[in-house]
């Protein structure tokens, strides 16, 4: 199989993941034992949570205050288990980002990261509830040099518009994700494009108990979608999809 070409702004994360799991490592005070241990439950230590804590109602709040620390260590495992795949994800952001940026629910910041070194964005607006992923995106991108590109907020700003919009893995943690495209499609601006995916789906062995599966809703979802949004091909092995305004 031929290697896709790496864009050279984006070289460092296939080097070391944005040096991710130095990251973590600093952020939290901790030794390289430690990391790896916690890295390696990170997964199942998130999914018993979920099980104990989760409810619909109180979603906000579990994401806010409950996951704490756990939630780093959980998506540290998957962006550093998955690299090639969102080293793709990475690639198609490349592709089509440009001006302002909101990365709406953006975890531990690899793919705000992966935006704002896009020489065609402007700025990035990385957006999340849960403060221990701000602030450990907040030290990110002060190790990067990227503080000046990357504002970080615990909600969308309000009367802004975006030219580009990314989430990845937000959209199944939302009680309700046709009332999120709606937003997203309010925001987008004429020409902007959105980059996203879902996973509805609680595991096989239920290991996603936070995750919306409700046949109803999803169905709602998807109506939404194809109502407001047309796909753009991307060349991609991934679940990522871009699209634009349908207008």
């Amino acid at each position: 199989m031929k290697t896709l070409p790496i864009p050279p702004f984006l070289s460092q994360y296939w080097q070391n993941s944005f040096n991710l799991k130095q990251h973590i490592q600093d952020f939290l005070h901790i030794d390289t034992e430690t990391l790896e241990m916690k890295l390696a439950a990170g997964q199942q230590q998130m999914a018993e949570l979920g099980h104990k804590d989760f409810d619909w109602e109180t979603a906000t709040a579990f994401y806010s205050d409950k996951v704490g620390e756990i939630y780093l260590f959980e998506l540290g495992a998957w962006h550093l288990s998955s690299h090639d795949y969102i080293g793709d994800t990475l690639r198609l952001v490349a592709d089509f980002a440009q001006g302002r940026v909101l990365d709406f629910g953006g975890g531990i910041g690899t793919h705000a990261i992966g935006a704002a070194l896009c020489p065609q964005v402007e700025q990035v607006v990385y957006c999340d509830i849960n403060p221990i992923n701000r602030d450990f995106v907040r030290y990110r991108t002060e190790q990067l040099g990227l503080s000046k590109k990357i504002i970080l907020c615990a909600e969308i700003p309000t009367q802004e518009t975006f030219e580009t919009i990314i989430t990845f893995d937000v959209l199944e943690h939302i009680p309700d994700p046709s009332q999120q495209l709606l937003q997203f499609h309010q925001i987008l601006t004429p020409e902007g494009k959105i980059i996203m995916n879902w996973n509805f789906f609680k595991g096989f062995n239920q290991e996603f108990p936070f995750h919306l599966d409700d046949p109803q809703l999803v169905d709602v979802f998807f109506q939404t979608l194809q109502s407001k949004f047309l796909e753009m091909f991307q060349p991609y092995l991934i679940t990522a999809r871009c699209y634009r305004k349908w207008i």
